[in-house]
């Protein structure tokens, strides 16, 4: 028995630490990233790099001076939030059809939606782009909008779905022999119900619009430029200033990773959602 307990110490040991391995390897880029942010352009290409240096702000604040930062990190907020909330909009009445009022045709649905997914976007992209110039939506916030929140939605679909599926059906019966109507038994007991699902799944849709850089970088060019249009911008034919491109990269990302640790919880906790019964 003794002997039992310790082997289990032992491997409870091994895996800590590497569970530790991963997330330091993970975490190194992002370090690294911020850590050079606060070199000169100098000591960012030293080698062998440097780890003892004198920190300085003035890549922050050239950025600040030079670019209009707050004009592309809220074009990031409009788009990103916007693209999330027509998602949602679109994604929970689609998913309520898919779990509780399934067909023949729902599982089909369900993978030709999945299926779109792994249509590369290059591939889309002359159509599109022309549909665009036609329309005068060319980089316009509405446009990115409706490009995003259609790039998730078939995830968006399957997240709510799979929540929605573990949602006992002796709930919504319940509430339709009480006499509530279709909107009742959403807004009063589905969605709160599943509201640890639904934030997870608008979380994460949110990151992916964050983070989306090719139709950004195609289809916008200064009205409605994302901050990853901002980050692109400083790679230029005279070379990449990493200094800079670390600084700004640390503002772009910093707003998303603050979230992603706030709602960390909710997160987790939408993910694992109906996982035990």
């Amino acid at each position: 028995m003794p002997d039992l307990k310790k082997r289990r110490r032992t491997a409870e040991t091994v895996r800590a630490i590497g569970a530790w391995l991963v997330a330091l390897i993970i975490f190194f880029p992002i370090f690294w990233m911020v850590v050079t942010s606060f070199k000169t352009e100098l000591g960012a290409f030293s080698m062998p790099p440097e780890f003892l240096f004198m920190p300085t702000l003035e890549n922050y604040q050239e950025i600040m001076e030079r670019n209009d930062y707050l004009h592309f990190a809220w074009n990031s907020l409009l788009t990103s939030g916007g693209a999330t909330l027509v998602g949602m909009l679109v994604a929970v009445p689609a998913a309520y059809s898919f779990a509780f009022h399934p067909t023949r045709r729902t599982q089909g649905l369900l993978m030709w939606m999945l299926s779109t997914k792994m249509l590369p976007a290059v591939g889309v992209l002359v159509p599109i782009y022309l549909l665009a110039r036609f329309t005068g939506l060319l980089d316009s916030r509405i446009l990115l909008i409706v490009i995003f929140a259609l790039a998730n939605l078939p995830i968006m679909v399957w997240m709510i779905y799979t929540y929605f599926r573990d949602v006992p059906r002796d709930i919504l019966e319940a509430a339709r022999m009480d006499g509530a109507t279709l909107f009742q038994e959403m807004s009063r007991v589905l969605l709160p119900v599943s509201r640890g699902g639904l934030a997870s799944t608008a979380l994460l849709s949110l990151i992916l619009n964050w983070n989306e850089a090719f139709w950004s970088l195609n289809l916008t060019t200064t009205q409605a430029a994302p901050l990853s249009a901002l980050v692109a911008s400083f790679s230029s034919p005279e070379g990449l200033f990493w200094a800079k491109l670390s600084a700004i990269s640390t503002l772009a990302c910093a707003p998303i990773v603050i979230l992603g640790w706030a709602s960390q919880k909710q997160l987790v906790r939408g993910l694992t959602f109906g996982a035990v019964k």
